[in-house]
């Protein structure tokens, strides 16, 4: 069997064993519309831990930390790492916060909708529908590349077998089955990354070896002062930070969780534990520059497997690869028909619990054909997640400061988020990455997104202090009831 043959066949029998455990898991409780976005309540610390670290660690893990490490270094891969702990920290305070305020919600957009109204509403929908949809074709699309590189497999057979099967599982069973599927591909990938990480550590020698070449050429990358890996660490922070809070597959999981203190514990352990597997990944980036055999820094993991393991190593690459994206893109598909499917409850109380089961599974399905579609064109998405990223930047501090105050209004709202996004995008890279304008800084990722933030937080907070000081306006908050979905 040649290896074109042996990976497809590979990619096949994993992906229809997570989708078959997907569906008998499915067959054997009632889904509802209710249970179908949200497992209220059922979910422990433990199992809360699995579903998030699953659900968040894509296939982008074996792509972007390595390509990362080749340029920024160790310190962009801190940088990086904090970034991708830090939303997973911040639920743990806005999370209980929202269910305090919300018991009976379902989705941050329901929230926003009952504070500001429908028009913020439709603007929050707009962002994390945007932004799920880029993180699902970045998903297809990194696996589907991985296994052409691994093999020559066709983009558009990699994204059709793993986007069928994992649609097929998931638009029966909801975040259900997401989660009980997360909980399988948990105790799977952490093994299997630590596996694909020894396996090539070792096979070079230890990492005293692969770095003696880096040390004599490219010692910058093992420096904690190199100044734009710092640049770019500290923009990761800002950038994933903003974008994750508005991904909708955790806030599901800030109410499925049984109660305040598994949602805590579940968000900080997922925390603490994907900081190491990004930084080892990540590390891996800066041994393939000491290997001397790099072609494009974005595969630099899979073109260091192909250059020192032996052909079988690639199977458990593969088989990772494939878990991965699995566990990310049941969620993020979830995520987003939920999205849909809370919001329309809000806007037309008299469907019925079927009626709206029925659309989150058409939703699920139809989703996924644009997805594949995109993704079996190998496109870089890369500069759309940016774009994706500056307008979270630009909304993430008056949507949640709303929870905080009830002061601030529509007028506020609208008013902050489009100065952070105008005043970002003055400083934001042109597609290739350079200023579009000659005002200063121009071109810079670390200024736009920290200008987004901070000019859309600066506005909100100086409404809030002027309706507090000047207008003498000291609402309080009360519970939003929000229609229960059977």
């Amino acid at each position: 069997m040649s290896l074109n043959a042996s990976i497809i066949l590979v990619t096949i029998i994993t992906a229809v064993v997570f989708a078959s455990i997907g569906l008998l898991y499915t067959l054997k409780s009632k889904t509802t519309a209710g249970n179908y976005i949200v497992a209220r309540n059922k979910v422990g610390g433990l199992l809360a831990t699995a579903t998030l670290v699953a659900s968040g660690l894509g296939a982008w893990i074996l792509f972007a930390p390595a390509e990362t490490g080749t340029w920024a270094g160790i310190v962009g891969l801190i940088g990086y790492s904090i970034g991708s702990a830090a939303p997973l920290l911040a639920f743990i305070f806005l999370g209980s916060r929202l269910r305090r305020l919300m018991p009976d919600g379902h989705s941050l957009t329901e929230f926003v909708k009952l504070r500001y109204g429908t028009a913020p509403q439709i603007l929050a929908l707009l962002v994390m529908v945007f932004y799920m949809f880029i993180f699902l074709t970045a998903e297809l699309t990194g696996i589907s590349l991985a296994v052409n590189l691994l093999g020559g497999t066709p983009l558009v057979i990699t994204a059709s077998i793993v986007g069928v099967f994992t649609v097929i599982y998931t638009a029966f069973g909801g975040i259900r089955v997401s989660i009980f599927t997360d909980s399988i591909q948990f105790a799977v990938i952490i093994p299997m990354i630590a596996a694909v990480v020894l396996i090539l550590v070792v096979t070079l020698g230890g990492f005293g070896t692969a770095f003696d070449a880096v040390n004599l050429e490219n010692k910058e990358l093992l420096s904690l002062t190199h100044w734009p890996g710092i640049e770019f660490g500290l923009t990761l922070i800002i950038a994933i930070w903003a974008a994750e809070m508005f991904n909708g597959a955790y806030w599901q999981r800030v109410y499925s969780c049984k109660d305040e203190r598994s949602l805590k514990t579940g968000f900080l352990a997922a925390g603490v534990i994907v900081i190491p597997v990004i930084f080892l990944l990540g590390i891996l980036g800066i041994v393939a520059v000491g290997n001397g055999n790099l072609s494009e820094p974005s595969s630099a993991l899979f073109e260091l497997v192909k250059d020192v393991v032996p052909t079988w190593a690639f199977g458990v690459v593969l088989v990772l690869a494939v878990i991965l994206v699995m566990s990310s893109m049941d969620s993020l598909l979830n995520g987003i028909s939920s999205v849909f499917t809370a919001d329309l409850a809000q806007l037309f109380p008299r469907l019925s619990g079927g009626k709206l089961l029925l659309f989150c599974r058409l939703g699920t399905a139809v989703l996924v054909i644009p997805v594949i579609v995109i993704a079996s064109n190998g496109y870089s998405v890369l500069y759309l997640f940016l774009i994706a990223d500056l307008v979270c930047a630009a909304t993430v501090f008056p949507v949640f400061y709303g929870l905080f105050s009830a002061r601030i209004g529509q007028k506020t709202i609208f008013i902050s988020c489009i100065a952070g996004i105008i005043v970002g995008s003055l400083f934001f890279p042109n597609p290739g990455y350079e200023g579009w304008n000659t005002i200063p800084y121009a071109g810079r990722f670390l200024v736009s997104f920290g200008a987004a933030v901070g000019i859309s937080a600066v506005v909100c907070l100086i409404s809030d202090i002027y309706m507090k000081i000047v207008l003498k306006n000291s609402n309080t908050f009360s519970t939003f009831s929000v229609k229960q979905i059977d």
